[in-house]
């Protein structure tokens, strides 16, 4: 999962494009890169590594111009190091810079094209520069000296064509403009929006309405599924559907970790679903444990706080903040690597003993992927005098993996895959444990736009909305996914902590 931007503005693009990728760190927290275009030139900066540590005064004062594209990357298998960075950027034609977030499944089949009927190199393994690739041959074989929208789109046409998955891309012709879209199924997250009216208005794309927010836009509307949006030079905007078969079934996985609570994602509001999601576990409480003794309600901040404050409303319990967060280590479950997420955990959070002693705890998480953080929690938990320990998820059952964009492990590695709601409870320490129903995680984002055709789910159900995820294709991600493949490719210190990351690949630059 990852963030990304676009701009044509008026004045410097480069400190807006900081500050919305700021805003976008919750999405990315491995890498971050900035490109902009003046006087038929890239500039760029981009590293491994926080927005506020890869960017410095000197960088941005190197980064000119009104046009430009950013990018935040969480670890992925394949992505890692300085040369994995987005964006990413190819000479010809024309001058095209890209970032992307999701994940192609047919990357290793297009990667084999690109090389064999075009002749197109590419220097690394990450699927982001093969989607570069694809559209910039499609949009070379054009052969037009000065491309026009409707060039870009016809291009965009023949990428849908041949790539598949999951996709939202930002893509940046030298002193062109801004071009942005989303895959058929509208998998990923796109947003466009404007600021001032007339001949002062500017445009800008990302992949939350929450980076609009911030600097000042109105929301134009969601990029629609297979929709194609490109910002000229001189502020002009540009739309067209670029799919012939189009559904909208965005990844809810969004609702429940992703996305900022203060985000409109296609029309829903993520924090109203989150709190629907509280109240949708709290009757299910009622109808399993009618005479439940739970004494408190206590969130794992940040992402289960709307869901626990309305949990604990609706079971008309009180609801403490008994978890004090670190706001300088990371999201755990962007963590690479075992080791390093068991320690970030009790870095991250420490609890207000006062809060624990003696009383029957149920806490509330919005998900439990490998179940890493939920044992450390709940230890912690009876560490600090908690009687008992319930675990509310506001998430079904996590059992498949993800491979529109989410850098979720094996199956094996994923605490309920071929287990039991009991055996899961055992393995994490809980006195009981309660997921959420899918139907009811369902209901609570169509509520928020019942036009939505369905949601892409496959995490919990399996079902893989693109049709061309096989046993095999699953197989072969597990090898690269699982984390024993992917300690081989990084040096840890004697604490855990990652000191380097080795690519199959040279880096250059």
């Amino acid at each position: 999962m990852c963030g990304l931007t676009g701009l044509v503005v008026k004045g410097d693009v480069a400190p807006e494009i900081y500050d919305a990728l700021t805003v976008l760190q919750h999405r990315g927290q491995d890498a971050a890169g900035i490109m902009t275009s003046s006087d038929n030139r890239f500039h760029q900066r981009k590293s491994v590594g926080l927005v506020r540590d890869v960017f410095r005064q000197q960088h941005m004062q190197r980064l000119q111009g009104s046009i430009g594209i950013g990018h935040v990357r969480y670890p992925t298998a394949g992505s890692g190091g300085a040369a994995n960075a987005q964006p990413f950027y190819v000479n010809s034609p024309y001058g095209i810079a890209l970032a992307h977030n999701g994940n192609l499944t047919n990357s290793r089949e297009l990667r084999e094209e690109l090389f064999a009927s075009e002749m197109r190199h590419l220097n690394t393994d990450s699927d982001s520069e093969v989607l570069l690739n694809v559209f910039a041959y499609e949009l070379q074989a054009l052969n037009k000296l000065h491309p026009q929208p409707e060039d870009l789109f016809s291009a965009v046409k023949a990428v849908h064509r041949r790539c598949r998955g999951g996709y939202a891309a930002v893509a940046m012709l030298v002193n062109h403009g801004v071009l942005a879209f989303r895959d058929p199924h509208g998998i990923r997250p796109l947003v466009v929006g404007y600021r001032g009216e007339g001949s002062e208005r500017e445009y800008m794309v990302a992949s939350e309405s929450v980076a609009l927010d911030v600097l000042g836009f109105r929301v134009l509307s969601d990029v629609a599924p297979g929709e194609a949006v490109y910002i000229d030079g001189q502020r002009q905007l540009h739309m067209q559907q670029c799919a012939d078969e189009t559904t909208l079934q965005p990844c809810i996985f969004e609702h429940v970790y992703f996305a900022r609570p203060d985000s409109l994602i296609d029309e829903i509001s993520v924090y109203k679903t989150r709190k629907r999601q509280g109240e949708a576990l709290a009757r299910k409480i009622l109808r399993e444990r009618p005479e439940h003794d739970i004494d408190v309600v206590i969130p794992v901040p940040d992402s289960s706080r709307t869901a626990g404050l309305a949990l604990a409303s609706t079971l008309r319990i009180k609801y403490r903040e008994a978890f004090i967060k670190n706001r300088y280590i990371g999201r755990t479950f962007i963590m690479p690597g075992q080791q390093q997420r068991r320690k970030s955990v009790r870095q991250k959070l420490n609890p207000i003993r006062l809060e624990f002693e003696g009383r029957n705890v149920m806490l509330v998480d919005d998900s439990i992927v490998r179940g890493t953080t939920s044992k450390e929690i709940i230890q912690m938990a009876r560490d600090a005098g908690a009687a008992k320990v319930y675990l509310a998820s506001a998430a079904p059952p996590v059992r498949y993996p993800n491979v529109y964009g989410i850098d979720m492990p094996s199956p094996q590695e994923l605490i309920a895959h071929g287990r039991t709601v009991d055996d899961v409870s055992a393995l994490i320490g809980a006195d009981w444990l309660v997921y959420q129903d899918l139907d009811e995680l369902v209901r609570c984002s169509r509520e928020g736009n019942p036009t939505i055709d369905s949601f892409e789910c496959s995490v919990f159900n399996g079902e893989y909305i693109t049709g061309d995820v096989d046993e095999a294709y699953l197989e072969r991600l597990q090898l690269e996914r699982n984390d024993a493949a992917q300690a081989k490719l990084r040096t840890v210190d004697g604490d855990g902590v990652v000191v380097g990351i080795h690519n199959d690949v040279s880096e250059v630059g």
